[in-house]
């Protein structure tokens, strides 16, 4: 077993170096492979291994660019020996070595997943150069493409499950102007488990929910979207406050995937005529009230998360007059849990509402937007939880 790492003279300074793994049985066989090399004129590092056994703990150890790979090892043969290559290293380059008498052994090899293939004792230094360039550029170019389609496959599926969390309000009358806002912790990452939704019911009041499902990831979403369609259907039959609960707790827990699994949520019902709100908050932390002297938390009664105690139905009803303009926010702790700055502490409620009253008044939209951009500012990738805003406002602006 030999490793030989080999800088050319007049190499350009912007040519790769080329990690290459020979897995090769015949001593005769890897000194001509390294002579090759070295009149290639290529940068490149170059690892000998006898059986597949031992290019495995290599490949597993460290990063490599191609494998010339013999067809006839002490442990491995033939389009064998290929197949059991590109499972231990998927997105390598794979370049086969035959020998003179084995007329189909490489096409066949290039059938089972190989870059190419060189015959022995017809190989030149020039061919090795531009096989070995154009397989690591060919598996390269895969590998690119692969990581593509699934950046788009992750995109749809997030599109697809945050129609289901972040579905459009039902209004009919209301005068109320509605923002959401629904952002995965991550960049690509899968969307959690938060959930809003609005509806305006026949009541003529208007309706919301915002809800967190513990956990992240396609489990944690989809049992929020259920939740979620949940709640709308409900509420649309004409279910409210604790009653409403009862039978969304009743939903998680025939659908949840485990029994630690639980989600926190608030209800609002917002009755523009008497000028009221009424919450109930299962597990949930207060909204946050805004009137022309600042915004400040509500003070609202807390019942317990859904699910935790199945049955208990502990959700106490909270009324809150609301003034003639102003608005009510309504989010997840994504929000709030992230670093306040250079502190290395937790922004928390107190840290938003100190965004929110230093900042200048404006547009529902513009200022949600800017809400959630100053506290990514300040946390700077450091916690990455998803994070949920339904933003109501009423009356003047």
């Amino acid at each position: 077993m030999t490793s030989v790492t080999t800088t050319q003279p007049g190499t350009a300074e912007d040519e790769p170096t080329y990690r290459v793994l020979l897995v090769e049985d015949d001593d005769a066989d890897v000194v001509l492979v390294e002579e090759l090399l070295l009149d290639t004129g290529l940068r490149f590092e170059l690892t000998v291994r006898s059986t597949l056994g031992a290019a495995k703990a290599v490949l597993a150890a460290r990063q490599i660019d191609c494998i010339l790979l013999d067809l006839h090892l002490p442990d491995a043969a033939g389009t064998a020996a290929v197949t059991a290559v590109r499972d231990l290293a998927p997105h390598n380059a794979v370049i086969v070595l035959t020998g003179l008498s084995e007329a189909r052994a490489g096409t066949e090899a290039m059938a089972a997943g190989a870059q190419d293939y060189l015959v022995k004792g017809k190989v030149d230094p020039e061919l090795l150069r531009r096989t070995l360039r154009y397989a690591v550029y060919r598996s390269q170019t895969e590998r690119a493409s692969m990581e593509a389609q699934t950046i788009r496959l992750r995109a749809e599926e997030n599109a697809r499950l945050e129609r289901g969390l972040l579905p459009p309000p039902i209004l009919g009358t209301s005068t109320v102007t509605v923002t959401s806002r629904y952002l995965p912790g991550t960049a690509m990452a899968l969307l959690g488990g938060d959930f809003l939704d609005v509806v305006e019911g026949d009541d003529g009041l208007l309706h919301a929910v915002v809800g967190d499902v513990s956990g992240h990831g396609r489990d944690a979403a989809a049992l929020g979207v259920l939740l979620r369609i949940a709640w709308r259907s409900l509420i649309l039959g004409g279910h409210r406050g604790e009653d409403l609960l009862h039978l969304m707790e009743r939903v998680l827990v025939a659908e949840r995937g485990s029994e630690s699994q639980f989600a926190t949520c608030t209800l609002l019902t917002l009755d523009e005529g008497r000028a009221t709100a009424t919450f109930h908050l299962a597990g949930h932390h207060e909204p946050l009230l805004a009137t022309a002297e600042g915004t400040r938390e509500v003070t609202a009664a807390h019942g317990i998360a859904l699910g935790i105690l199945p049955g208990f139905r502990n959700w106490p009803r909270t009324v809150v007059p609301l003034p003639d303009t102003g608005s009510l926010t309504i989010y997840t702790d994504g929000l709030t849990e992230g670093h306040n700055g250079s502190t290395g502490e937790r922004l928390g409620v107190d840290g938003l509402l100190a965004l929110i009253n230093a900042s200048a008044l404006a547009d529902p939209a513009t200022h949600v937007d800017l809400l959630i951009q100053q506290t990514h500012t300040l946390n700077a990738g450091r916690h990455t939880d998803d994070l949920a805003v339904l933003h109501l406002h009423w009356g003047r602006r």
